[in-house]
């Protein structure tokens, strides 16, 4: 497993323990003015998407990248398909395979069908603007939750030692993900989301297939035809092509 060096411009912030690190965060906006990741070896008070806990035990990783966008909101959360390539390619580097993995619109990474990672973008705002950005990160190195801590229809959580047998520190992991990201950054600020969206594509998973999207008033079901320009997930149902812009997304 080789590690690319620590790229130019990010900070690193290390803690023994914090509540979450996208707490933390929030609490130091004011002393971490440049990109910083936020790494801990004990999270207490994980949380993951829709204020649901996320358990993170010793050996797993938890991280907070803290940025400070400049585009219009729209844009700064097209940065979850950043952060998910990113993910992609740290996990090939520390397995050597690809095909156990695919991205899960609109915030998670799966390796052979489970959940193995999860994203949480939350804005600080400032006015109309976005102030910073925090993009949480979970990994489940080494454990996985129990199936029964998740919804009944939810992928089950899996960790990457069961299924790959790859051991990986939070540490070694960090060094293989912040380098991803930031490539995959400067795709995004130098020429948009055009060649973010279509790497995120190659990696989807049951793109073609039939899926369930929930939201907070329906649930549609349709062929995932694509994600549109806008990050929007595309169905098509039996009535009509829909984009929908926020959801859960059952398999």
């Amino acid at each position: 497993m080789s590690t690319e060096p620590w790229p130019g411009g990010y900070a690193r912030l290390h803690l023994a323990e914090v509540d979450s690190t996208q707490a933390e965060a929030a609490r130091r906006l004011a002393e971490l003015p440049g990109p910083t990741w936020i790494t801990t070896d004990r999270q207490t008070a994980g949380k993951g998407r829709r204020g649901r806990a996320w358990t993170s035990p010793p050996g797993n990783f938890a991280a907070t990248l803290l940025l400070r966008p400049a585009e219009p909101p729209a844009l700064v959360a097209l940065r979850s398909f950043v952060a998910a390539l990113a993910l992609f390619d740290a996990f090939v580097a520390a397995t050597g395979r690809a095909e156990p993995f695919a991205l899960k619109w609109p915030n998670d990474v799966l390796l052979n069908g489970g959940k193995v990672a999860g994203i949480l973008l939350e804005s600080l705002g400032r006015g109309q603007g976005i102030g910073h950005l925090a993009i949480g990160i979970g990994v489940n190195l080494v454990a996985a939750p129990p199936r029964e801590a998740v919804e009944a229809q939810a992928l089950p959580p899996v960790s990457l030692l069961s299924e790959t047998g790859a051991r990986v520190t939070p540490e070694e992991f960090l060094l293989l993900l912040a380098p991803a990201y930031a490539r995959y950054e400067a795709q995004l600020t130098t020429y948009g989301f055009a060649p973010i969206r279509e790497a995120w594509l190659a990696r989807a998973a049951r793109l073609g297939e039939v899926i369930t999207a929930r939201t907070a008033s329906e649930e549609i079901t349709g062929t995932f035809e694509t994600v549109d320009a806008g990050g929007n997930l595309v169905l098509s149902t039996a009535k009509s092509r829909r984009a929908i812009a926020a959801a859960e997304v059952f398999f």
